[in-house]
């Protein structure tokens, strides 16, 4: 038994050695590892816990420190197109912010808008070594503020016809903005701007035919009505009272002027010409019955001379005794024949004091009645004036022969009746 256990103890001690060298002879040399691993150094400047969305209630504050992937000490920090409140500590990076509602009632900050702030660090002894970026913030409330529409203008507001009316509606956003606005008014009305969206203008020039004669005071009233809505279908209505007084088309109004003042120079000149034909009419009767009287005194003288120079003794001088007798008894036969041959004028020399008295007084309405400007006020009136004139003047001469075809120009005409000769003539007495 003894014998056997000393050869088993044999046997395995032999198989050991035998496996060993087996190990050795049959195992592989392997290279070497090195434990040195080389690595990216982190030298770019960087933000490491930048957010690129802030969200603030408008009661909140916000505090909010930047890091960077280097020392703090040697960078500074500054921010570009920052929103009002918003502030960055220079030297440590701190975002701060205290939302104020003062800031949203003035209209200075919105709510519910993204504004864009651009952010940098910037090293103070390198200045290459230095990173911009942006982030975005943005402010909410929770308070229920309505929006309101606001014209630019006070109601009521007056305005004449002709005249542009222009304003702007302007909004006073509250937690949403509006996003589109109508006009609605009590009457049709054209031709006019319509506002879109706020800060849109609102234009209308009323017609000159706007206001009629039937409405009251000559005024007509405008209510209108701009509805502003947002994006939840919230309105709000303004109202701007509208009074358009009825006004005079100049441009219209210039042209009757005009026509009344033609027509009135052109009845002048007829008047004119018709004073000039009467006149020489009664310049030649005035000549006839000079001649004949002139005639009779020197017949009535002659027959007087001889018949007191006669010697009645004388046979030779009695022939000339009776004719000195008959010639004054001529005299009194040539009346007749001249009443007969050129009588007296009066109608045709009333007619012509008629007309020149008229002339006079036209003449005179139109100097009275001259425009002072382009836009005369008083055109209406000026004009009125000159036609009703020329009415009443047409109806005083309508007795009097102005259908007469003229031979002479207009200055021939004015310079024969301004003359002094016809001046003399007929003034007044």
């Amino acid at each position: 038994m003894l014998r056997k256990i000393i050869f088993f103890t044999a046997l395995v001690l032999t198989g050991s050695g035998a496996l060993n060298a087996q190990v050795i002879n049959d195992s592989v040399n392997l290279p070497s590892i090195n434990n040195n691993v080389y690595r990216h150094i982190d030298t770019a400047l960087r933000i490491i816990n930048l957010n690129p969305f802030f969200s603030l209630h408008v009661d909140s504050s916000l505090s909010y420190k930047l890091q960077i992937n280097k020392p703090v000490k040697n960078y500074y920090w500054f921010l570009k197109d920052a929103p009002t409140g918003l502030r960055i500590d220079k030297d440590n990076g701190t975002l701060s912010f205290k939302a104020n509602k003062s800031l949203f009632m003035a209209g200075r900050l919105k709510y519910d808008t993204k504004y864009p702030v651009q952010i940098g660090v910037q090293n103070l002894s390198d200045p290459n070594d230095r990173v911009d970026t942006s982030f975005t913030i943005s402010f909410y409330s929770t308070d229920i503020i309505f929006p309101r529409v606001k014209p630019s203008v006070v109601s009521p507001v007056y305005i004449e016809e002709g005249n542009k009316l222009a304003f702007n509606i302007l909004c006073d956003n509250g937690n949403f903005s509006i996003e589109r606005i109508l006009v609605s008014s009590n009457i049709s009305i054209g031709n006019f701007k319509l506002p879109k969206s706020c800060d849109d203008t609102f234009e209308w020039t009323p017609g000159y035919d706007f206001v009629n004669e039937k409405d009251s005071a000559r005024v007509k009233i405008v209510n209108l009505m701009f509805i502003g809505t947002t994006q939840f279908n919230f309105t709000d209505t303004a109202r701007v009272r509208v009074v358009i007084r009825n006004a005079l088309n100049f441009d219209i109004a210039t042209r009757e002027y005009n026509d009344a003042v033609e027509n009135m120079n052109r009845w002048l000149l007829r008047y004119k010409y018709t004073f000039l034909q009467l006149d020489k009419k009664l310049k030649n009767t005035k000549s006839w019955r000079s001649g004949f009287d002139i005639t009779t005194a020197t017949t009535t003288l002659t027959g007087t001379v001889l018949a007191t120079t006669a010697d009645p003794k004388d046979e030779k001088d009695k022939g000339r005794a009776n004719t000195g007798k008959i010639l004054p008894s001529i005299g009194i036969v040539a009346l007749p024949v001249k009443e007969a041959a050129a009588p007296v004028k009066n109608v045709e020399q009333n007619q012509a004091s008629l007309l020149r008295a008229n002339i006079k007084r036209l003449e005179y309405v139109l100097f009275d009645n001259k425009l002072s400007s382009d836009r005369d006020p008083n055109i209406a009136t000026k004009t009125e004036a000159i036609k009703k004139e020329l009415r009443q003047s047409q109806t005083q001469l309508a007795e009097v022969p102005t259908e007469i075809a003229e031979t002479m120009s207009e200055d021939q005409i004015n310079k024969y009746f301004d003359s002094p000769r016809v001046q003399r003539k007929y003034r007044l007495k």
